[in-house]
């Protein structure tokens, strides 16, 4: 038996618009753009985001995507009502409510404003250029 090690590598979104999605990914979380290429006859474009990689893709060939879900919340909590990815997950580090207007200012719509879950510690959840869910955390909370 082979003891390998597991490590998260990256995000993968299939985009209706990649190249509009990757710019988005940049402006929004101070990401770059490290690479772009054609996979499986459609483009793909690697964005890096502070060592966290996401791969944004547009539709292959005989692709037929569905449409997210939308978010719900029910009994406090938020969530998708899907089995499967959920959402992901930023960590924001600094001034968690400044930022969360920053980007608010810039277009991103929340679909659950900052709240805090529990003491000291603030998230919120904002929708991506594909509809995708993010969350975003708090990181090191006073």
């Amino acid at each position: 038996m082979n003891d390998g090690q597991v490590a998260f590598d990256h995000v993968h979104l299939t985009s209706k618009d990649p190249s509009r999605s990757a710019r988005w990914y940049v402006e929004m979380f101070g990401g770059a753009i490290i690479s772009e290429s054609e996979a499986r006859g459609a483009p793909q474009i690697v964005v890096d985001i502070n060592g966290v990689r996401m791969i944004v893709r547009g539709q292959r060939p005989g692709e037929e995507p569905r449409e997210n879900s939308p978010l719900k919340q029910f009994a406090g909590f938020v969530s998708h009502d899907q089995w499967g990815a959920d959402h992901f997950g930023f960590k924001v580090t600094g001034d968690f409510l400044g930022y969360c207007a920053g980007i608010k200012k810039k277009g991103v719509a929340f679909t659950v404003e900052p709240f805090e879950i529990r003491p000291g510690v603030h998230i919120a959840f904002i929708t991506g250029p594909d509809d995708e869910t993010i969350e975003l955390v708090e990181a090191n909370p006073q």
